[in-house]
């Protein structure tokens, strides 16, 4: 009987351990699945963005050319004007980044100026915050 009950219990215990094994081995699978799927959607994201920078950047390059048109046109004189002009060029030259620069060389740039300016980068942050509430709030 003492030798049942030890065999039972070698029994149970190498029960026990395929259990956990199996229950390790499905975690796994489980999280390579899903680690999988993330880096898909990543890749999909980015081949996105990829495709939106260059109408994206024709936007911007319409922009500019109309904030030149009217600058000289504003109200406030040769400081505003000037104003308007400058702005105009560095929306062209954000044209001309966005244009020039996959979606890696974007991000990258974005860490690089958080990470020296990260008072502006917050302010900016908050703006866009900001102007998004704006365009999605219901004043009805």
């Amino acid at each position: 009987m003492a030798r049942t009950y030890a065999e039972n219990t070698e029994n149970v215990f190498d029960q026990m351990q395929d259990t956990a094994t199996n229950a390790k081995d499905k975690i796994s699978e489980t999280a390579n699945k899903a680690k999988d799927k993330a880096e898909e959607l990543g890749r999909n994201a980015q081949a996105r963005i990829d495709e939106m920078r260059g109408p994206a950047a024709e936007k911007l390059e319409n922009t500019a050319s109309a904030l030149h048109e009217q600058a000289n046109r504003l109200p406030g004189g040769e400081r505003v004007a000037g104003l308007a002009h400058n702005a105009a060029d560095k929306v062209r030259a954000t044209a001309d980044y966005v244009r020039n620069h996959d979606t890696q060389d974007l991000m990258a740039g974005i860490k690089a100026f958080v990470r020296r300016r990260p008072g502006q980068a917050l302010l900016g942050a908050a703006a866009v915050g900001f102007l998004i509430g704006r365009t999605f709030r219901s004043d009805d």
